[in-house]
């Protein structure tokens, strides 16, 4: 199987900074997209930011210029570093990973248990 586990979420004052970690265990025989997820309480999950194998990235309009993605391919790791933080971005947020665990197996998607962020004004 595979396991994501995220760590980094920790409750901040608006305009700080935190780092997101999410490393990705288990059998894994490579990694395509790599991304981050959020969801307040009552809302959607929606998309933060992903990153592709190859290092090309996009972002949701709302945290452009505020974060950014990157991995570490060698630790199956990807992180997020979140600056300028406000309160609207307080959310739990989700590392979601598409898999392939053997060489002849199509990609599958997972996803970790989620990591609370809390914003204060």
């Amino acid at each position: 199987q595979v396991q994501l586990v995220e760590s980094g979420g920790a409750m901040v004052q608006a305009g700080g900074s935190l780092r997101l970690s999410c490393a990705a265990s288990g059998t894994i025989f490579s990694i395509n997209t790599m991304g981050w997820y959020r969801q307040a309480p009552g809302k959607q999950r929606d998309l933060v930011a992903r990153i592709s194998m190859a290092g090309s990235t996009n972002y949701a309009d709302s945290v452009k210029g505020r974060f950014t993605i990157s991995r570490d391919n060698a630790k199956n790791t990807v992180y997020l570093q979140m600056n300028s933080l406000k309160p609207e971005d307080t959310a739990v947020y989700y590392c979601n990973a598409d898999v392939r665990r053997w060489a002849y197996e199509t990609y599958h998607d997972y996803w970790g248990q989620g990591t609370q962020v809390t914003v204060s004004s």
